[in-house]
């Protein structure tokens, strides 16, 4: 293995990673020496999500927490100091709801602002206070190709994703002076158990395919090359930068 994609020995925290892209996430950093923590709300979900990791041979251990409240500080504090320097933090932890934008419920927007962009603020605060520290650290947001698209039903979410992009800017504005390497992801429609509904639906898959230059739906797998490259050396000076996995979807703005 290349010293460029070695993770080994580096401790990752993936936050909402019990299942989907998450959890493929947390896998790809394993298979490449990564110890892992896995994150959720759901104690049984992630409780099975890191036996299937052991079972594979992966260092991986679970905390159930909400990175939706600024308490999340605690959590990360706690893993610092039972599990080890956090070198990794993948945030990737989020959510989506669709109405049109006239009837959009306030209730929803509120939950979709504190799930998909306050977490990210209240995580990465908690984790690169202990980075600066030590002068070095990777942090990888999730955002989607709707940092850059739009798409009726969904302008809030839009509006989250957007906002993941110009936080991670904010970010390496701020830190990259410490040692930190803080960028994002950016995935297209890939399959995955939250997306399920339009994977089945013929009406979007069809225009999914015609409007994606590579013509298909994206596998979860193929979003770790991208992590894999984000977390470790190779990507030492890379800052700031959204890393688009979409299949070619962004270049048909």
């Amino acid at each position: 293995m290349s010293d460029l994609f070695n993770l080994g020995g580096a401790l990752a925290v993936v936050t909402g990673s019990s299942q989907g892209i998450g959890l493929a996430l947390a896998e790809g950093l394993a298979a490449h020496g990564a110890r892992v923590v896995i994150n959720g709300r759901g104690a049984e979900k992630v409780e099975q999500a890191v036996a299937s990791l052991k079972d594979k041979g992966y260092e991986a251990h679970g905390r159930v927490f909400d990175v939706t409240n600024p308490s999340v500080a605690s959590a990360i504090d706690a893993i610092e100091a039972e599990i080890g320097p956090i070198d990794i933090l993948i945030n990737n932890a989020g959510m989506q709801f669709r109405a049109p934008l006239e009837e959009f419920p306030a209730d929803k927007w509120d939950e979709l602002l504190r799930t998909n962009i306050s977490s990210m603020f209240y995580t990465s605060q908690a984790v690169a206070r202990h980075m600066i520290k030590r002068g070095r650290g990777k942090i990888i947001n999730i955002g989607s190709v709707q940092s850059e698209l739009a798409r009726p039903s969904i302008a809030p979410y839009t509006a989250t994703k957007g906002a993941v992009k110009n936080l991670t800017r904010g970010m390496c504005a701020d830190w990259a002076k410490h040692g930190l390497q803080i960028n994002g992801i950016g995935p297209g429609y890939f399959k995955t158990p939250l997306n399920q509904a339009l994977v089945d639906n013929p009406e979007f898959s069809g225009w999914l395919e015609k409007r994606t230059p590579a013509g298909r739906w994206g596998n979860v797998e193929e979003l770790i090359g991208a992590a894999v490259f984000l977390a470790g050396p190779a990507s030492s000076f890379v800052n700031g930068h959204m890393l688009y996995v979409d299949g070619g979807i962004t270049t048909c703005l």
